[in-house]
């Protein structure tokens, strides 16, 4: 059930977002999930509650006094074999152009009766890692690693992906932009670079997430000598 709105909200969220599609076409109203809370279990467990609803609640961001439905993400940490992480920068097509951010996405609600649990939140993750990068990995090499709650009360839950030397992570993500580009679609990522300090966020051309440089602080390793920072 969509939650509700107060007096006026929805006309406001319902121009926001004609606004938003007015700018980027490719935005669509396709379902999606807000939290409701988020509670812990035990020393690693994890209880959200969720609501189902879609993406033109999201505008409600742009509403001057509206509160802000919390979203929940997920985002892939996928670290080279030389210490660094991946992080892409969105396309024009996209709900954020020009952001860098992790590989990852909004979860959209289950079909049917399938629960929203870890091993589809794991499915989810590993689902926006191909197509944003187009590497595949089996949802259960993922391990949940970190999980954040920013002020706009979106919350991010962060996994952590096997390491894989950086000329793979370049070929697959080459591979994946001709194909994309050949069939007439614009790829999610528009570039990609492989950091290995929060030292080197500055240096991106454009906004990241605010949770980029704890992510990166937390997994990735100094490396002896010069850093090979070419973007695939």
């Amino acid at each position: 059930m969509a939650p509700s709105l107060r007096a006026g909200e929805r006309a406001a969220m319902n121009r926001a977002w004609a606004d938003a599609v007015a700018a980027n076409p490719s935005l669509f109203d396709g379902p999606v999930v807000v939290c409701a809370g988020l509670d812990s279990e035990g020393p690693d467990g994890l209880v959200v509650s969720w609501s189902r609803t879609t993406y033109r609640y999201l505008a409600l961001r742009r509403v001057p006094g509206a509160a802000p439905l919390p979203s929940l993400f997920v985002s892939v940490v996928q670290p080279t074999d030389d210490g660094r992480v991946v992080v892409g920068r969105m396309s024009s097509s996209t709900a954020a152009p020009g952001r860098w951010q992790l590989p990852g996405g909004s979860v959209e609600p289950p079909t049917g009766r399938e629960p929203l649990d870890e091993a589809a939140l794991r499915g989810h993750a590993a689902l926006e890692l191909a197509e944003e990068t187009g590497l595949d990995t089996p949802p259960a090499e993922l391990t949940r690693c970190l999980v954040t709650h920013a002020a706009t009360g979106q919350i991010g839950v962060h996994y952590l992906a096997p390491r894989r030397p950086a000329p793979l992570l370049r070929e697959r993500f080459a591979a994946l932009v001709a194909t994309e580009t050949a069939l007439g679609r614009d790829p999610e990522f528009d570039e990609l670079a492989l950091i290995g300090s929060p030292a080197e966020l500055p240096g991106l051309t454009g906004p990241h997430v605010a949770y980029l440089e704890a992510v990166v602080s937390r997994h990735t390793a100094p490396l002896g000598g010069g850093r090979d920072r070419r973007r695939g």
